[in-house]
């Protein structure tokens, strides 16, 4: 029996549109609640995560036998997987966005017109969130937390292959929302998992005021048009290093191979490295043999594999690829347009990377590229809410909307106008009484 089945078996779910309209309802509460009301729950939820770190550990273990038995993807298998140091990450997480400024109520903007009206700009929360994800069990929490910090309601709706530890750390949640007595509905899991009730929820325009699909490929396609909701996506991580012609070698290898060998399956890994021609001799053969010390295989165009003997040839699927695997595919590039309009044709528009001591050349790139970061002399690894210093995200927005590149609490909020006056009217003549 797989696990949607089980779920479904275990539990009469209520249908979504209740799920959804009990959801909104509790919003209304966490929208009221004070700055230190939310940091209080949110401790709250940071300390009961990490008292049952062994039942959320336990029950990930559970997932993840699962996952194998099932032949997942290892780079599935390795989101999936938690440790004691990732629950310490998800606790650590949660406290980092509880000392986060509070958005809600910040005044972005101030001004006085000619007739007298104060006009503001007011962050206001959007109301409800659907989040639709796969694998990551931390993605559980950190978008409960962020979406409570920023006086939101979300609906979880997470795989089959996390349910159980998802299960274990929303009950954990749910805790400390009873202990404060404020509704659980406020962070809602939803164990019903098939394919129907996911298109209903895309369907609840009257409710539901955004969903964030993070996920593979097939994931965000199907939410993306199917959904009649807003959405925002979080889409691959075509992520380029390049490497310039005046780059320090040494620091352009130590970020190559953070880039790419720390955690492949990240959405911020490095998947494709650009060298110029003019220093490719030098730099491409000693960045392959460290890159071979730690398993990675590298793919490249023929001036590439010139240089490298053992390189395997890239094909152009290859430089469009996101890998999430311990493979670089690898070219050489004439010169920074040259990288430029490499980047342009097959990036994703999540992260990249330019190694350089030439701050016009950073200048032109950073200018050139619309990607959601851009990165001057440092890995690709920093593409992150947490090291952004966001205490965590809920996804890297690559569509342009309100938000763009990493989304923390601010970015789960609107802006509103707020104006005030004392007894102004546009039209004279209608006001005379």
């Amino acid at each position: 029996m797989n696990a949607a089945a089980e779920v479904r078996n275990e539990h009469a779910s209520p249908d979504i549109r209740e799920l959804a309209l009990a959801a909104r309802a509790a919003g209304t509460t966490v929208a009221a609640l004070s700055t230190s009301a939310k940091r209080d729950v949110l401790h709250a939820m940071a300390a009961t995560l990490a008292a049952r770190s062994n039942d959320i550990l336990a029950a990930n273990a559970r997932d993840v036998a699962a996952a194998q038995a099932k032949g997942l993807a290892a780079a599935m298998i390795d989101r999936l997987r938690l440790d004691e140091a990732g629950v310490e990450n998800i606790v650590r997480a949660v406290k980092e966005i509880a000392a986060l400024p509070d958005p809600v109520g910040q005044v972005t903007r101030r001004e006085q017109r000619p007739n007298g009206l104060s006009i503001e700009r007011v962050r206001i929360p959007l109301g409800l969130i659907a989040m639709i994800y796969e694998s990551r069990p931390n993605v559980t929490a950190d978008a409960a937390a962020l979406c409570f910090h920023a006086g939101n309601a979300v609906l979880l709706r997470g795989g089959s292959e996390a349910i159980h530890s998802n299960r274990a750390i929303a009950a954990a949640l749910h805790s400390a929302l009873r202990a404060h007595a404020l509704p659980e509905a406020a962070v809602t899991l939803v164990e019903d998992l098939s394919r129907e009730t996911v298109m209903k929820l895309l369907q609840l325009t009257d409710i539901v005021d955004l969903a964030i699909p993070r996920g593979g490929v097939g994931l965000i396609r199907f939410v993306a048009e199917h959904a009649r909701v807003p959405v925002i996506k979080h889409y691959q991580g075509v992520c380029h290093l390049y490497v310039d012609a005046s780059a320090d070698s040494d620091l352009a290898l130590r970020l190559a191979i953070d880039g790419k060998t720390t955690r492949p399956s990240a959405c911020n890994a490095l998947e494709t490295l650009l060298v110029h021609k003019d220093i490719a001799a030098e730099f491409l053969p000693r960045v392959a043999a460290e890159l071979d010390k730690r398993g990675v295989e590298l793919r490249g165009d023929a001036a590439s594999r010139a240089l490298v003997a053992d390189m395997k040839p890239a094909t152009e699927d290859d430089y469009a690829a996101e890998f999430l695997d311990l493979i670089l595919a690898v070219r050489i590039i004439d010169d920074l347009d040259s990288a430029i309009a490499h980047i342009r044709r097959y990036g994703s528009d999540h992260t990249e990377v330019i190694a350089t001591r030439d701050d016009a050349a950073a200048d032109k790139f950073v200018h050139a590229l619309r990607s959601a970061v851009v990165l001057v002399n440092a890995s690709s690894r920093f593409s992150d809410g947490g090291e952004l210093g966001l205490g965590a995200e809920i996804g890297i927005s690559t569509t342009r909307l309100h938000a763009y590149g990493p989304m923390g609490a601010e970015s789960l909020t609107i802006e509103r106008y707020v104006v005030r006056g004392h007894g102004q009217v546009r039209h004279a003549e209608s006001a005379r009484i």
